[in-house]
This record gives structure tokens, sequence and C-alpha cells, in this order.
């Protein structure tokens, strides 16, 4: 058993997304090798982190990303094996590359409450606008604002005494 401790700059952008790791971003990782009968097995984190926009409300974030992992590379042999021990080594990039590109948010957020924008100014809505603007009336409804209760509408009726 061996164990590694390696900081690799991303090779490429990694993810699609609102958010992704760019390229360029240092990239910490913390492997163990174990030697086992089909091959070895490689386990480890990964530590970095991602940067993006707010799917609600636009705005820059970044939040680390830490992955764990686990692979086994089978020695070369008789069948194709999805990963594999080539000249006594093994190349960890594909497992790495999936294990945080999985784990980045579909729908990434500045804050678990985060408002979003106003649907008709584009403004970011907060926490800290304290006015809040009455909500506009649709046009199909627009007609009831000139009807008014019948002030007599809450006195009892005679004909339910009877």
């Amino acid at each position: 058993m061996r164990e590694f401790s390696l900081e690799i700059p991303a090779p490429e952008k990694w993810g699609e997304g609102l958010v992704s790791v760019p390229q360029g971003e240092p990239i910490d990782i913390e492997v163990r090798l174990e030697s086992v009968h089909e091959g070895i097995l490689v386990s480890g984190t990964a530590d970095t982190e991602m940067a993006g926009v707010c799917g609600r409300c636009l705005t820059d974030i970044a939040e680390p990303v830490e992955v764990e992992f686990q692979e086994l590379f089978a020695y070369p042999g008789e069948e194709a094996e999805d990963f594999e021990v080539r000249d006594d080594h093994v190349d960890l990039e594909i497992v790495v590359r999936d294990a945080i590109v999985l784990s980045l948010p579909f729908q990434p957020v500045c804050q678990p409450d985060c408002p979003g924008l106003d649907p008709e100014t584009g403004e970011r809505l907060t926490e800290s606008t304290a006015e809040r603007r009455q909500e506009p009336v649709d046009p199909r409804w627009a007609a009831l604002r000139q009807y008014t209760p019948d002030p007599d509408g809450d006195a009892p009726r005679r004909d339910a005494e009877r």
C-alpha cells in the first residue's frame, strides 16, 4: 500500500452547467493505492473550488468541492477493462474528473433561500428590500375592484331566522 498527496491544476474546464471547475484551478488529491489480486485499488479524496453563477439571481458564486472516489485498476489481461494499469502506472484524471463533475450542483444557489430576480424589473430580490410593491392585478380580475360588498351583508337575514 502507498499513500500520496498531490496538488495539480485542472487540465481543462470541468463541468458545463452554471458552475464548473475552471482550467488551472488547483486540485488537492489525497490518494491511497492498494495492491489486490485483480489489480490496484485506488481510493481517495479530491478538494477544489467551483465557480459560476447562482441559478436564481445570477450573482457570482465560488464554493469548495470535496469528493471521494474509489476505483479498481485491473492488470492487463484478456478481457477489456475500463481502467487498467499501464506500465506500472494508473491514470487518475478520468476518475477524479468524473467524481468532481458529478458532484457539481445542477441548479446552484448563492444561499438556500435566495429569492431570485423580480420578473418585471429584473432586479435582484433580497431580504434587505424593505418596500414590497403591491402585486399587479390580473386584468381579468380588474373589474372586481369596482365591486363593493353590500354594507348590510354582515347583518343576519330575516329569512334565515324563520
